[in-house]
């Protein structure tokens, strides 16, 4: 930073330290992004947003940087904050339109009914036949607890690990690097493993209950 740099990309957390540090200076910026619009905003930082881009832009100036917000969904509230901050004759640019179809052809789905108990032998039974003995699978549970015991499941028949916000940042890579790796066939995630992750050669995506 002290030597300048062209490109910063940081969490509101960690840029606002840095500007009350007197590490940053945002006055020439040219181009603010916000991405993940809709999460970054839902989840509190508003408030540390509009307080770092605070530091970038002057009431009035036609001299404030360029901004993009992009979000994947866009409620009402996202098109309202977007006014906020950008200039009256913005545009919107929209990816989806009208498709209906807004997942790959190639991915068939399916849904099936059982009861709770009976969920792990029904889960091990699907892994066994759509994804085979050598082929990954992620799971998706709603709560730690059923992603700790379903990977405990003796129903299951594969090698399973758990992933939730209670396993440190640490083991959390180490279980990835394994799982991508083919050490175990069976990840059973909570929705900390949902954005982001790049995982190349995935058979099966099961959602233990409808996600929310």
């Amino acid at each position: 930073l002290k030597s300048g740099i062209d490109i910063l990309v940081g969490t509101p957390g960690r840029i606002k330290d840095h500007i009350q540090n007197s590490k940053l200076d945002l006055s020439s910026v040219k181009h603010v992004v916000l991405d993940e619009v809709d999460h970054m905003l839902d989840m509190g930082f508003a408030e540390q947003v509009e307080e770092i881009l605070g530091f970038a832009y002057k009431k009035g100036s036609e001299d404030n940087p360029q901004t993009l917000l992009f979000s994947a969904t866009c409620p009402r509230w996202v098109y309202d904050v977007a006014k906020k901050y950008m200039k009256d004759e913005y545009e919107q640019i929209d990816l989806i339109g009208k498709k209906t179809q807004r997942t790959a052809t190639t991915v068939e789905h399916l849904a099936i009914q059982c009861r709770s108990s009976q969920r792990a032998g029904v889960l091990g039974d699907i892994i066994q036949v759509y994804s085979g003995s050598h082929g990954r699978t992620i799971v998706f549970c709603e709560t730690k607890k059923e992603a700790n015991e379903l990977a405990m499941n003796a129903s299951l028949k594969q090698d399973a690990q758990s992933l939730h916000g209670d396993i440190p940042q640490q083991q959390r890579e180490v279980t990835l690097k394994g799982f991508r790796n083919g050490v175990f066939e069976v990840l059973i995630a909570t929705n900390v493993a949902a954005r982001g992750l790049d995982i190349p050669e995935v058979d099966l995506v099961i959602q233990c209950s409808p996600p929310k």
